[in-house]
């Protein structure tokens, strides 16, 4: 992946498009093309391709309304005498730290580097935080644990009718938008396990709602997944030395109930599950540190079972 700075971005791609749309308005307000040129810093020869529109440009600045409007001001503005040089680099200053965050700039610098998407601009425009690097390590730790959970043998036994989901959630979290999953939950199909998408914040309220409560009872345990209940799983659990905690299924606040059965067991365990109710089907929950180490978890429970 090449490193790539949005000032690049402003020199390569936006400034071209600027000056093209600045020097057609200035000639459209009666500006001479050597008027527009001493304006624009640059030769009478680019202004005629400018005017002429031999010069390209990024339509996604062209039709943006904010870029417009602001190049219209400083064209209105130098026309009639109202404006300077200063001024009118105010102007593009200011339109330009507008454009970096979660604008067109923003846009190109995410296509340039794919990394940045969805973080780009708190990095770029706010600078180093450590809660993004925070949000970054738990999508990348579920994004890796639903790829493996992907590749465990035998796994597509245990994929509930209505699909698994892994959750894990920020420290301190406070609600089911700090708790990241894969968005629409992952399936079986044809002896294979689908992950629709990467995983992102508020993606899920079932397994956030596990996650939540454990989180609540024990900082430490961060992780989970929902995965069938079957008497073999269970089974394997025990063996493990990993003894599974029933709770209720129809509870309305599934919540408050599993925090209070957690303390009730005397802390987080490693598997909780319940034998479903009517229209719900039967769940089991197994929890970890991090949305991995849960992933770990049902690794051994397949394999001990097999």
């Amino acid at each position: 992946m090449s490193l790539v700075l949005p000032s690049e971005l402003v020199v390569d791609r936006f400034l071209p498009t600027i000056r093209a749309m600045l020097a057609t308005r200035l000639a459209d307000r009666g500006m001479t093309q050597q008027e527009i040129a001493a304006n624009l810093g640059v030769t009478q020869a680019a202004v005629s391709k400018y005017v002429s529109g031999e010069s390209g440009g990024d339509d996604r600045f062209r039709d943006h309304p904010e870029t417009v409007a602001a190049v219209d001001r400083i064209a209105d503005g130098l026309a009639g005498g109202e404006m300077d040089g200063y001024d009118a680099l105010a102007e593009l200053l200011s339109l330009i730290r507008s454009l970096e965050d979660r604008g067109p700039i923003c846009e190109l610098h995410e296509e340039e580097m794919p990394a940045l998407r969805g973080l780009g601009c708190d990095l770029c425009v706010r600078g180093l935080d450590p809660d993004v690097r925070a949000e970054r390590d738990v999508l990348a730790n579920v994004r890796t644990a639903a790829r493996t959970l992907a590749t465990l043998p035998g796994m597509s036994d245990y994929v509930p009718n209505v699909g698994t989901n892994i959750g894990m959630c920020l420290p301190d979290p406070s609600d089911e938008t700090d708790v990241a999953a894969i968005p629409g939950r992952i399936y079986e199909m044809n002896g294979r396990l689908e992950i629709p998408a990467n995983p992102e914040f508020g993606a899920s309220k079932h397994v956030a709602t596990a996650v939540l409560a454990a989180t609540d009872v024990d900082s430490d345990v961060r992780g989970a997944l929902n995965i069938a209940t079957t008497d073999s799983l269970l089974e394997a659990a025990r063996e493990l030395g990993l003894e599974p905690l029933e709770f209720d299924a129809d509870y309305e606040d599934r919540g408050a109930h599993l925090r209070s059965r957690f303390e009730e067991y005397g802390g987080v365990p490693p598997v909780a599950y319940h034998r479903g109710a009517f229209g719900i089907e039967p769940t089991t929950f197994v929890f970890g540190t991090d949305a991995s180490s849960a992933v770990e978890r049902v690794s051994e429970l397949v394999a001990t079972v097999s």
